[in-house]
């Protein structure tokens, strides 16, 4: 039942975002050199590696690692890059991926594969079972905010607790939460 509704979701927002996805991405292309794509291999259920597209927001070149582990994120982020991230926008090109059945629209938010300390912890509490989301628990109890071990904590308690229900739930939180912009550091 998750994968059907996922599916058609992914279908009516891709269709209702065709529009504006078309302008971020000519804004991605005439503000920066370089994709208007930026894919990152991200480890998704069972720990496979999988691509996940999002919207350029930082400069070619930028090593691959954690936002927060960068020198001076700032630096790196593109003119129009702080205001995607903040605005979530960037997030739009993941419909790919939950179409794909790499992602869901609510789990785990998919860990880089070079984030050693959260895919063991996760592997340790079983949370690499689930498909990894758009948005989670975690996102709407903190996201960049958060410890790696109160992310994977509060990933636990979603796998223990999963259901419609808590999805749903997680939807409309997030909606309020990309709305007020709460959360995000980068």
């Amino acid at each position: 039942m998750k994968r059907s509704f996922d599916l058609l979701i992914a279908l009516i927002i891709g269709a209702i975002l065709l529009v504006p996805g078309l302008l971020i991405a000519a804004a991605v292309k005439f503000t920066s050199p370089g994709p208007v794509l930026y894919w990152s291999k991200r480890v998704g259920r069972h720990s496979v590696l999988f691509d996940m597209p999002k919207f350029r927001t930082m400069k070619t070149g930028t090593p691959v690692v954690a936002t927060h582990l960068l020198s001076n994120p700032a630096s790196a982020l593109t003119p129009i890059g702080c205001f995607l991230r903040k605005s979530s926008l960037d997030e739009i090109p993941q419909l790919i991926s939950i179409i794909r059945g790499d992602m869901s629209f609510v789990g785990p938010r998919p860990a880089l594969h070079n984030q050693d300390d959260l895919i063991e912890l996760r592997n340790q509490a079983g949370v690499n079972a689930l498909l990894p989301g758009l948005t989670g628990w975690a996102q709407v109890n903190g996201r960049d905010e958060l410890s790696i071990p109160d992310k994977v904590a509060l990933d636990t308690e979603y796998l223990e607790k999963h259901g419609l229900v808590m999805d749903i739930r997680i939807l409309v939180m997030t909606f309020f939460k990309v709305i007020g912009r709460t959360g995000i550091q980068h």
